[in-house]
């Protein structure tokens, strides 16, 4: 079964939070998202947002949400940023769902068509590129994408197979 959004298979859906750890307690709880995989002070190489130098240092709990990724996210760093255009530092809510693409420029000019424009253009330390598009006016969130390498694949299919082993609703944390 596929959740496309304009022809995308959605593959995550992420919230921000005030407390990643907390809210994956909740989540693992409450919807019976999980196993975690926690990430702190995730720094990226390059950041641009809405035209402006943007690092967005964050912090993400990963976990498997029935077919899709759960994301808890938290920015740690203080400034403009995509997280801050729709959350304050304690605020929390639906923030993105992201697809998984081939093609990261025909993506984006598929969006921008249909009036989602791209906001945030990004570069993990590990040289993953992915993009923030502004769906708040026809969605009420954004839209993250990112190209489907190798590495992107094997940390889903990771999420995934860990969703798959006995873990603790109680202690929903991986390697901890």
């Amino acid at each position: 079964m596929h959740q496309p959004i304009l022809g995308y298979d959605i593959v995550q859906v992420a919230y921000h939070v005030a407390d990643i750890e907390q809210a994956a307690v909740w989540a693992a709880n409450t919807l019976g998202a999980g196993p975690f995989v926690i990430s702190k002070d995730i720094e990226l190489s390059e950041g641009v947002h809405r035209g402006e130098p943007c690092p967005f240092v964050h912090s993400s709990a990963y976990g498997q949400w029935g077919k899709i990724m759960l994301e808890l996210v938290h920015q740690e760093s203080s400034g403009a940023s995509p997280f801050r255009d729709l959350y304050g530092k304690d605020e929390h809510g639906l923030h993105h769902v992201a697809v998984m693409v081939d093609d990261m420029a025909s993506t984006v000019r598929h969006f921008e068509k249909a009036d989602i424009p791209r906001v945030t253009k990004a570069v993990t330390l590990s040289g993953v590129e992915f993009a923030f598009l502004d769906a708040t006016a026809s969605l009420g969130h954004y839209i993250e994408v990112y190209e489907a390498g190798d590495a992107v694949k094997g940390f889903y299919e990771y999420v995934e197979s860990l969703s798959k082993q006995p873990w603790d609703t109680q202690h929903p944390f991986v390697g901890r």
